[in-house]
């Protein structure tokens, strides 16, 4: 008879839980760090959006001490989830430079596209992601929160019901690793 919290909510066996997270970490390891290496490359490029992630981060992360130095700390992922300005930047970084650039799609039947072109069921369609204008700001509503995309216009982590399973954890990582980058770090 289970006896743990964690055997009584999810009936599923410790191999399946161990493969699950081993493909989080596989799946996620090369595209994260793609898109982490495009992002600091476009702050590079941007000073203006390093400077607007830095003023979001000193207005929502809390105060801390940590060797006798203050500095930014946070305790939750509650504080990386009001960081709109970062997570629109992550976004738009993955509209220009996706790490899975490149989508095929097959239609089950034929089909004609908005353009007039038919398209013949099990034909194989090839869909190049890139983009051309950073605009972060594209990603924030006149509000100030994030505005809602549907997963099919921002093929990232692909869309509908086979999106990526991963796809807040590796938000969540993402944003982990600015925060402290820009923390202890200048982007030139």
């Amino acid at each position: 008879m289970p006896t743990t919290k964690y055997q009584l909510l999810n009936p599923i066996n410790d191999k399946f839980l161990r493969d699950t997270i081993i493909g989080f970490l596989l799946a996620g390891r090369d595209t994260t760090a793609s898109a982490l290496t495009w992002f600091f490359w476009l702050l590079s490029e941007n000073p203006r959006v390093v400077t607007k992630i830095r003023q979001e981060m000193d207005t929502i992360l809390p105060r801390g001490s940590s060797s006798g130095q203050e500095k930014l700390s946070y305790d939750s992922m509650k504080y990386l989830k009001k960081l709109v300005y970062l997570h629109g930047t992550l976004c738009e970084t993955m509209r220009l430079y996706p790490p899975v650039p490149v989508e095929l799609v097959s239609p089950v039947k034929t089909n004609v596209l908005p353009s007039g072109h038919k398209v013949e069921a099990n034909s194989k369609i090839f869909i190049f992601i890139y983009a051309l204008e950073f605009k972060p700001e594209r990603w924030i509503s006149e509000t100030g929160t994030l505005r809602h995309v549907p997963s099919f216009k921002f093929l990232a982590f692909h869309g509908g019901p086979r999106s990526c399973l991963g796809k807040q954890i590796a938000t969540n990582l993402m944003k982990t690793v600015v925060v402290e980058i820009l923390q202890n770090f200048d982007i030139k």
